[in-house]
């Protein structure tokens, strides 16, 4: 029986992402686990930011859109993700807007919750504090979440946030300092932050 080490990097005899994508737009089951495998966890961290509540369903929505949408993708790995992420920022729009038009529901109380996750390392992440810093973000106001959100949890470059959200690179920068500074002054952590920023 072969012994893993847990760790982020991938195996060597794993195939390289070109080749997962192309897989996975010709309907592999592989290749479309090993897309989920690597991208529900940030996913589910960017919907949580915005959406605590309603992260599962939107995350499940995402996907749908995605694998209608897959067959016609053209890029590579930073093209997809960046095209992934602004899926999953207009699926969270989507929902929020048919959310607002319809009266409340009753949420699932925490056991179901609890007893419907099936990812122990995003227990183990949750652990660690993660839920309470996206309850912080959640806080902002939503350009600024969304610009931290991606940023940070999905992993994108100031363009393509830019590029997703609309906005002149610059003003993501701008809406990213805000926003750590506001989190940085309810953490009171400012004095590191400015030390950071002006690096």
């Amino acid at each position: 029986m072969e012994v893993r080490r847990c760790t982020d990097e991938p195996r060597s005899d794993a195939p390289g992402f070109d080749a997962v994508l192309d897989a996975a737009q010709l309907g592999e089951e592989w290749a479309l686990a090993a897309l989920w495998r690597r991208l529900q966890p940030a996913l589910l961290r960017f919907l949580r930011g915005r959406d605590p509540r309603g992260a599962e369903d939107v995350a499940s929505e995402t996907w749908i859109r995605v694998g209608r949408a897959l067959p016609s993708f053209v890029g590579g790995e930073a093209e997809f993700r960046a095209w992934f992420f602004t899926i999953a920022r207009r699926t969270l729009i989507d929902t929020q807007r048919r959310t607002s038009r319809r009266p409340n529901t009753v949420a699932l109380d925490a056991a179901a919750e609890a007893a419907a996750r099936d990812d122990p390392a995003e227990d183990a992440v949750a652990a660690c504090g993660l839920d309470r810093v996206l309850a912080l973000v959640g806080t902002l106001p939503a350009d600024q979440a969304d610009v931290v959100l991606l940023r940070v949890i999905a992993g994108l470059d100031v363009a393509d946030v830019a590029a997703m959200t609309g906005k002149r690179p610059g003003t993501v920068r701008v809406l990213q300092h805000r926003a750590l500074r506001r989190l940085a002054a309810v953490l009171d952590l400012e004095p590191a932050v400015e030390r950071s920023v002006t690096r």
